[in-house]
């Protein structure tokens, strides 16, 4: 397991040849890289900062991989989130996750980033021409948590709040 929260950048392929180092019983790895976008809710973004709680944010996302585990037979899962500021097109998030099938690594790819979208304890708040604004919860990421048969609200704080 690796659940890290940091300012830095990430090396998807570095990051993944980790994951994959000495384990010959993985056959599939699947990632999703998430990037901060110039667009949002059809108003510019010119930047974007993430808070977080340290401590709290990175025991919600070991639990995020232990609930994943506990689906799936995984030889090895990666989250990465960066925090700070960030600008249209730097990384926010990787999952990664390796199995020995790949309908394994695709389905705990996904449960992660939905389960991560709706329950894991960060705040964005998005620069635009007028101004900056807190970024709400979409519905359609309770819609997506919704259909792994979870609710919102299993953490102490979800993203989209304001701390």
């Amino acid at each position: 397991m690796s659940v890290r929260v940091q300012r830095e950048d990430f090396d998807l392929g570095a990051e993944v040849a980790a994951l994959r180092a000495g384990k010959a019983a993985i056959g599939a790895v699947a990632a999703f890289v998430g990037t901060v976008r110039d667009v949002n809710d059809g108003s510019p973004v010119r930047a974007m900062e993430l808070e977080h709680y340290p401590g709290m944010t990175e025991k919600a996302l070991a639990r995020i991989e232990e609930d994943a585990r506990a689906r799936w037979a995984l030889q090895g899962v990666t989250i990465i989130h960066r925090v700070g500021p960030l600008l249209p097109q730097d990384q926010i998030v990787l999952v990664a996750v390796a199995s020995a099938h790949r309908g394994n690594a695709f389905a705990a790819c996904e449960f992660i980033m939905d389960y991560l979208k709706s329950e894991a304890p960060f705040w964005k708040k998005e620069s635009t021409p007028e101004g900056e604004r807190w970024v709400d919860a979409r519905v359609s990421d309770e819609a997506a948590l919704a259909r792994w048969g979870l609710r919102s609200g299993n953490s102490a704080a979800g993203e989209g709040s304001e701390p």
